[in-house]
């Protein structure tokens, strides 16, 4: 099932995410496995790279990254290109343990606030423990656009949004673009929840 995402404004992307179990949602008519498709769908329906449990309103530790569409970038090499054409993850109860290497620039956007992008500075390495959809354990290391991804929907779980880590300067340019975006005044091709859209 396609679910609306939640857009800027709204409180819920602003909250810091609990861990979830294995039974979760408790009261819920959809078990997990369901939430986690339908995540897909929706990720995949607004051709999106990864999406967060709190873009869709649940405030949990839950996130899931697809990287493909960056494998088809003709300036990787082989062995890149298939990596992030494979990249395809669920974190739950993600935890970043450590970020290192050289901090790197890269256009970022947000499904939850279309119609802007700005440069956001990452550091290229990451270590993270986390279960995924099995609730497995895994603690891996990684990097490059992968570790990008994921520290994106991982700020996400946190409740931070990209537009945090850009300049104050630009934060000022961009603020009636925000305003708008939280009042349903922009036009997107997926389904959104907008908190300030005025009822009729």
């Amino acid at each position: 099932m396609i679910l609306p995402i939640i857009a800027y404004g709204d409180p819920v992307l602003r909250k810091m995410g609990v861990d979830i179990d294995k039974e979760y949602p408790n009261l819920n008519e959809l078990n997990l496995n369901e939430l986690i498709e339908n995540m897909k769908e929706t990720m995949i329906n607004a051709r999106g790279v990864g999406l967060a449990a709190p873009q869709i309103g649940e405030a949990i530790r839950l996130f899931i990254v697809d990287t493909s569409p960056f494998g088809e970038d003709e300036d990787l090499n082989e062995k890149e290109a298939e990596y992030l054409s494979n990249f395809k993850k669920v974190f739950i109860n993600a935890k970043i343990l450590k970020e290192e290497g050289a901090e790197w620039a890269f256009n970022e956007g947000c499904l939850s606030i279309p119609s802007i992008t700005e440069d956001v500075f990452r550091q290229e390495k990451i270590t993270i423990e986390y279960f995924d959809e099995n609730f497995e354990k895994h603690i891996e290391v990684i990097d490059g656009m992968a570790a990008r991804v994921i520290q994106h929907e991982y700020d996400h779980i946190e409740g931070v949004l990209f537009i945090d880590k850009i300049a104050s300067l630009t934060k000022r340019l961009i603020k009636k673009k925000l305003e708008n975006i939280s009042k349903g005044l922009v036009s997107t091709d997926y389904k959104m929840k907008f908190p300030l859209l005025k009822k009729k």
